[in-house]
């Protein structure tokens, strides 16, 4: 699959667009791997490629010593795989969690070390409840400002609360950043589960949160327990992470000019069609977070449903891009402007990732389609038309089909209902870039 502009008159590919075309034309899809292999299985995290995809691409184009940045990269799946293959890691987001997740993937600390603290925070955090309820319950109430207490209330039961106050209490105290980073992952996994949690939410994992009101939370401190269990069952990570992590925008990452020898990512959907703040906020809120704050920043993601933020009317976008708006805006002008937006800062995204790009080098782009009103604005051919408008050589779009009972997608409650997002989330495009000058 190309974009409008790859026709068959299209002049002969380079070298590394010959080496990556192919790649893009075989399967992608990796069903039936395991990927919750060495650290990849820490934390749910929506949306998340298998790990193989990028080691795929990581592997083939580019040589140990190679610097892989993932400038949107989330729980840094693709950064784990760089340092596995004894490649260099740089990597930004902004969301708090994806950068406190990645950063702990990529300092493992050992299976004994873990399992011997996890015990240790557990029994002393057990302890402090029985004989320090009263102070745990004075320090609750001056932990939050009025919206994030009426958040939290709303959502966790009382008792439910103290558990991870206590556990919380405890993982402070942990000295080494590199440790403590670890037993907040488990905290945060505590309470966003792909199935259960400690709240009264159901399923935090797809993003979409509902509250069961009769729903009864399992004790913090079992699935605390289980959560570590889980995070050493992959066994020892080898690898030693040469990586720099930045809590930045995708737009200006802060990364030298021709630094990188594959940039390797995955933008979330446009309009907003997949909310990580909306679950990441009942981890965050707990780790320090306000909700004012938290919503604030929720506002500034890449393909949030604002029509805030800059001025992308005045921008000019490829032909693709317009026809794709004009076509929206006639059915819901209010959409279309979100989606000028998305591809605004996309383009913007994709300038940035042309100038950190060795040349020669690619940049590998997994990406979803969005289908708005009943339309398919064709992201996938939308961004591939900005990557030549930035001067980058195409050498495909390659298609994945989703495994939605394994990948961390927005569950739909009534089976018997195919809402539209259920029935645009089935297939991904792989869009494969070069840097040739």
């Amino acid at each position: 699959m190309t974009s409008a502009s790859a026709l068959a008159f299209a002049p002969p590919l380079s070298l590394t667009g010959m080496r990556l075309s192919p790649l893009l034309r075989g399967d992608l899809d990796f069903h039936g791997t395991n990927g919750k292999f060495s650290s990849h299985g820490w934390h749910p995290f929506p949306a998340k490629f298998p790990p193989q995809l990028p080691g795929l691409f990581i592997e083939k184009l580019t040589r140990p010593g190679d610097l892989v940045l993932d400038p949107m990269m989330g729980s840094g799946t693709a950064l784990v795989e760089a340092v596995r293959l004894d490649r260099r890691a740089a990597g930004c987001d902004i969301d708090p969690l994806a950068l406190l997740i990645a950063e702990a993937k990529l300092s493992p600390i050992p299976v004994a070390k873990a399992v011997e603290i996890g015990f240790r925070v557990i029994e002393s955090a057990k302890d402090a409840l029985a004989r320090r309820r009263r102070e745990l319950k004075k320090n609750l109430q001056n932990q939050f400002d009025t919206p994030s207490r009426a958040f939290v209330d709303y959502w966790f039961l009382p008792e439910t609360q103290l558990e991870l106050a206590a556990l919380l209490s405890e993982i402070r105290r942990i000295k080494p950043p590199k440790v403590r980073r670890f037993f907040e992952v488990a905290f945060s996994s505590t309470i966003i589960a792909k199935s259960g949690g400690v709240s009264l939410a159901r399923d935090l994992a797809h993003t979409r949160p509902h509250k069961v009101n009769g729903k009864p939370p399992p004790s913090a401190f079992s699935v605390f327990l289980r959560r570590i269990g889980s995070m050493v069952s992959g066994g020892e990570s080898s690898f030693r992470a040469d990586s720099k992590l930045r809590q930045a925008n995708a737009t200006t990452t802060g990364m030298p000019d021709n630094c990188a020898d594959i940039v390797v990512t995955s933008p979330p959907y446009a309009n907003n069609a997949i909310d990580y703040m909306r679950a990441h906020k009942f981890a965050l809120v707990w780790l320090g977070y306000p909700i004012g704050d938290l919503s604030v920043l929720r506002s500034k993601y890449i393909g949030h449903d604002s029509v805030k933020g800059g001025n992308p009317t005045l921008s000019s976008l490829p032909k693709k891009c317009e026809d794709i708006l004009v076509a929206l805006g006639a059915v819901d002008e209010k959409k279309a402007a979100a989606l000028r937006r998305y591809f605004f800062e996309m383009s913007q995204v994709i300038w940035e990732m042309r100038r950190v790009l060795k040349r020669n080098a690619a940049a590998v782009i997994v990406v979803g389609s969005s289908v708005l009103r009943g339309m398919d604005v064709e992201t996938h051919n939308c961004l591939a038309a900005i990557g030549e408008e930035a001067g980058l050589e195409l050498a495909g779009i390659g298609v994945r089909h989703l495994d939605r009972d394994r990948r961390m997608m927005p569950a739909r409650w009534d089976k018997g209902a195919h809402t539209q997002i259920e029935k645009r989330m089935h297939d991904e495009f792989v869009i494969g870039l070069v840097k040739v000058k």
